[in-house]
């Protein structure tokens, strides 16, 4: 009896021990699994609140993006409004309109149809053609074309020296001709030196060169001014003056009209410099001069500006 009783308690206690091992593996487990759940929960939480500011965040992209579009935009536009202001307002009309003196052969001169014509004229017809605008040519006094450009014409060619003063008031494009004044004599003049010039009355066009050596290089010169250079010439040879100077190309032009009355020298004889001719334009007017010297230069590669040397200047 005593035996089984004590078996029957040590079944119990064996029993009791197993409840108490399942017990404590179930609490575990709920455990484990309370926790997971928090974890998971608690995983859900940061992946919420990460993803909300990745959202903002692709958001001000998105806004970044769409400000740097419409600033790429306005650049652009900015851009194709500086190429469309680059345009010269003188050429905003699709017409070029040019002063010039036509009595200066043969750069300028009035042809047989009335019209102004020679080297220059061709020159810049041809400036314009290249330009894809209209050439009009007006033709005034040499002393009115530089303060007449702006206002009454657009550029100016006429033969035009660049020069330091000229250059107070206008632009010049890229020299496009290399000259040296000209001394006109009587046949037989005794004149051939810089002090020969000296107290000597002298004809002039109004304006040119020739009118600034004469009247601030040559020591007690009498200088006569004229609105033509042929009425200079005629001067000469009426004895009214004892020479004319003025650019090489008219002064051999008129010595060949006078054979055997006048004759032309060359004024390095006389000290006088080379000089260089090129058109006028406003002051200021950077994309007119860009566009000008861009179409001299492809006349010059294309052969057109030595043809209308031969043309105009040779023959």
């Amino acid at each position: 009896m005593k035996k089984f009783i004590a078996l029957l308690l040590a079944g119990v206690m064996t029993m009791s021990l197993l409840t108490a091992c399942g017990g404590g593996n179930a609490s575990e487990t709920a455990s484990d699994a309370s926790e997971a759940e928090s974890t998971e929960n608690e995983g859900a939480g940061v992946s919420d609140t990460e993803s909300e500011p990745e959202a903002d965040i692709n958001a001000d992209a998105g806004e970044d993006g769409a400000e740097t579009d419409a600033k790429t935009a306005d650049a652009e536009t900015d851009d194709a409004e500086g190429e469309a202001d680059a345009q010269s307002e003188a050429l905003s009309d699709g017409v070029l309109t040019v002063g010039t003196n036509a009595e200066f052969p043969p750069f300028e001169y009035v042809g047989d149809d009335g019209e102004p014509d020679g080297f220059d004229i061709a020159l810049i017809k041809a400036i314009g053609e290249k330009l894809g605008v209209e050439v009009q040519v007006e033709n005034m006094e040499f002393d009115s074309l530089v303060a007449s450009i702006g206002s009454k014409v657009d550029v100016s060619i006429a033969g035009m020296t660049v020069t330091e003063e000229r250059q107070k008031s206008v632009d010049f494009s890229e020299a496009y001709y290399e000259a040296v004044q000209y001394v006109i004599l009587p046949e037989g003049s005794e004149i051939a030196t810089a002090a020969d010039l000296e107290g000597k009355a002298i004809g002039v066009q109004l304006g040119t060169t020739g009118d600034f050596i004469a009247s601030d290089d040559i020591a007690d010169s009498k200088v006569s001014q004229y609105n033509k250079g042929m009425d200079a010439v005629n001067d000469l040879i009426n004895g009214k003056v004892d020479c004319v100077i003025i650019d090489k190309n008219p002064a051999l032009v008129f010595a060949s009209k006078f054979e055997g009355q006048l004759t032309a020298v060359d004024g390095a004889e006389f000290g006088f410099e080379p000089e260089e001719y090129a058109i006028a334009m406003p002051k200021g007017d950077a994309a007119l001069a860009e566009q000008v010297n861009a179409a001299l230069a492809e006349i010059k590669a294309d052969g057109t500006f030595d043809k209308l040397v031969e043309t105009y200047i040779e023959n």
